[in-house]
């Protein structure tokens, strides 16, 4: 936590004397009590007084410290709903997303947590669709249509290798493609010269106009196995990074996952697909994203619904003076509340 006026914190220094003082004046009424002449009376004030007679005092302290806190203009970085926001989400269609280590499937079980996914997701965010086999293949551009992304997931099979750098890679060309375009349509005002005669010359944007911005942009790679096949994912990662595109990596499955499949004789061929989590935990961190591990379909879950929630917002920093102000006078109130209803039961 920072604070926006500093100097104001000196103010802190009437706390210990506020509790000197408290002190002193407690010290006072006891020299009092001790001239009084009804004993047995005494002695039961006494009993009583010393039943929470310091939390009146407390609440006093507390009060008085969020106040001045408060006088100090506090900053805290807090979560803020985002108004827009472009993410991409590059899911792995190779073979062994069809190994039920991961119930039923690994395939169908990041069908419907992607599904939830959308339901997290604030109505106003795009969201793109991008599977990679053997390559990579855009089924849905940024959209806010969430009906298009959902009947593009349902319609997923899987087969094939894995080439995760070239899913990536698309993943990257549509999120530069869709900043180019809002870029585009929220251009500033150009001037021309208008003594000029044919071509028009060149243009210039408005002294003092500031450039538009962009939506930010995150991309979430799930992906159940090592890269096989395209183009190296840690370029793309590297590449992300410079984008400021996040990438948040899913190695989904478990170590001892298997892929059955009938052999030419007739009998069962099964296969190793353990995930490759070292690589996605790479591709997270170069990109300055967060790698997550899904062995089962409930992790899966868990990890879209917390990714929904962490995309929804940004963190920002903002003044929370009302905060302290508020809580300062509560706890004031309650001191005197307190003090008030204490001091009703004396004789």
């Amino acid at each position: 936590m920072t604070f926006a006026t500093p100097l104001a914190l000196l103010a802190l220094l009437l706390i210990p004397l506020t509790v000197l003082a408290l002190v002193l004046a407690r010290r006072r009424r006891i020299r009092y009590a001790i001239r009084y002449p009804a004993l047995d009376v005494l002695a039961g004030v006494v009993e009583r007084e010393r039943r929470g007679r310091w939390i009146p005092a407390a609440l006093l302290v507390l009060a008085l410290t969020a106040l001045l806190l408060g006088a100090a203009k506090p900053m805290a970085r807090v979560p803020v709903p985002r108004d827009e926001a472009t993410v991409m989400l590059v899911i792995d269609v190779s073979g062994s997303m069809n190994a039920d280590d991961v119930e039923p499937t690994r395939m169908e079980a990041a069908q419907r947590a992607a599904g939830r996914f959308l339901d997290r997701l604030p109505a106003r965010f795009q969201v793109g669709l991008v599977t990679f086999s053997n390559e990579a293949e855009t089924l849905v551009p940024p959209t806010t249509d969430r009906d298009a992304v959902r009947s593009a997931l349902a319609s997923l099979n899987a087969n094939g290798g894995t080439a995760m750098g070239d899913g990536l890679a698309r993943a990257l060309d549509v999120i530069e493609a869709a900043r180019q375009q809002a870029i585009g349509a929220n251009s500033p005002p150009t001037t021309t010269d208008p003594n000029a005669s044919g071509t028009p010359g060149p243009t210039t944007t408005t002294p003092g106009t500031a450039q538009p911005a962009v939506p930010p942009a995150v991309t979430l790679l799930l992906s159940d196995g090592a890269n096989s096949a395209g183009g190296d994912p840690f370029l793309q990662a590297e590449r992300a990074r410079q984008l400021k595109v996040p990438v948040y990596t899913i190695a989904l499955g478990t170590a001892g996952g298997v892929l059955r499949q009938p052999n030419a004789f007739g009998g069962t061929r099964i296969q190793p697909v353990p995930p490759d989590p070292d690589s996605l935990a790479r591709i997270a961190e170069t990109s300055s994203g967060r790698f997550f591990q899904a062995p089962t379909s409930e992790n899966l879950t868990a990890v879209y619904d917390s990714l929904g929630s962490r995309i929804g917002f940004r963190m920002e920093e903002r003044e929370v003076t009302v905060a302290f102000t508020a809580a300062g006078l509560l706890l004031l109130a309650a001191a005197g509340a307190l003090r008030a209803r204490r001091g009703a039961r004396l004789p």
